[in-house]
């Protein structure tokens, strides 16, 4: 679940923290010059007009991409009562208070017990997530998938974690169309073509897994198609850079070239985190181009969690205080996992 940046920056206002173009070949200088002409001249000729030409492409493919069919906004359907947790399952601390939690300072880094925990955690958030992916249909509401979630993490002993973070009203976030993230369950209805990430957190003999994804409802323009396949891209090329002694800095790097490649735009204003016994915690995990100090060390876990944009990266938030959609209305796609880092690399945690 994503980090709000700027409130991650004011730890008292925190909140939820989540066709390929080809470069342009360049010709070879020429071994003389006819004429007298200047070589160096002819060839830095040749390549502004390559350059504009490769930026005029980029443009017209952006053009594209942005000129997609939009569905009617989004809009609040009715939000069903807070569902009970049996007394028996452990609650995390936040819980007994509306108010929400501070990002903790501490980065979190494990013995080998809390690396089995973390993994216990973690894979339990992923099989829910899977489950919560078969019910996506047009006509199922969001908040028949809250209601299926919550039974089956309360089934397996377990708290989910959303429910009460800073008044959260619902055990999972269910992310439409232009909802970047935190949407809230509630009585809409799928339809055919939309888009829809689900947020699953568990909190699991006393640790936090923490996982999402965005699922396709029926049928969708070859454009969100596409959106959907490089965001989930991203996550992976920015898990790809992860191993201990690595900057946190390369993970906004490698996420922002591969978004690039395609027109798509990275949001900025929501960030991965860590996560382990505490829900939000440092670092903070940047998706965009950055130059924050920091490396990763062994035996820590964070979410990777980056958000793209078909059109601009500027929000909106409801006065629910947590649906936040792109301020054009364009579609916006998440995907998430939390990872362990290791001497070699980067194990994923939230994978099943």
């Amino acid at each position: 679940m994503a980090v709000n940046f700027s409130a991650a920056l004011s730890p008292s206002k925190s909140s939820f923290v989540g066709g390929r173009l080809s470069p342009p070949s360049f010709p070879s200088l020429p071994s003389h010059s006819p004429s007298g002409a200047n070589p160096h001249l002819v060839v830095c000729r040749r390549l502004f007009g390559l350059e504009e030409a490769f930026k005029l492409q980029r443009e017209r493919q952006l053009q594209s991409v942005t000129k997609v069919r939009r569905k009617p906004p989004l809009r609040r359907g009715r939000v069903s009562p807070r569902l009970p947790v049996p007394d028996h399952i452990p609650r995390p601390p936040y819980v007994a208070t509306r108010d929400l939690p501070e990002i903790a300072s501490e980065y979190q880094v494990h013995d080998a017990e809390g690396i089995e925990r973390m993994r216990a955690a973690s894979e339990l958030a992923a099989r829910v997530l899977n489950y919560a992916g078969t019910l996506v249909r047009p006509s199922v509401t969001t908040d028949e998938i809250d209601k299926a979630v919550h039974q089956m993490i309360i089934d397996a002993g377990a708290y989910p974690s959303p429910l009460g973070y800073g008044g959260f009203p619902k055990s999972v976030c269910t992310s439409v169309n232009e909802c970047m993230c935190h949407g809230i369950p509630d009585s809409r209805q799928l339809q055919d073509g939309d888009i829809i990430n689900i947020d699953v957190t568990v909190y699991l003999n006393g640790y936090h897994g923490d996982t999402s994804k965005t699922f396709i409802c029926g049928t969708v323009p070859n454009e969100i198609e596409r959106l959907v396949k490089v965001t989930e891209e991203c996550m992976e090329r920015g898990i790809a850079v992860c191993k201990d002694g690595a900057s946190f800095r390369k993970i906004g790097k490698r996420i922002s070239e591969h978004a690039e490649r395609y027109g798509y735009h990275v949001v900025e204003r929501f960030v991965g985190h860590g996560v382990g016994t505490i829900f939000h915690s440092q670092p903070i995990i940047n998706h965009h181009r950055n130059e924050e100090p920091g490396i990763m060390v062994e035996n820590q876990t964070f979410t990777i969690e980056p958000i793209l944009t078909l059109g601009r990266i500027e929000s909106v938030t409801w006065p629910d205080n947590w649906t936040t959609l792109t301020a054009d209305g364009g579609p916006a796609a998440q995907f998430e996992h939390t990872i362990l880092i290791t001497r070699r690399g980067a194990e994923i945690l939230t994978k099943c």
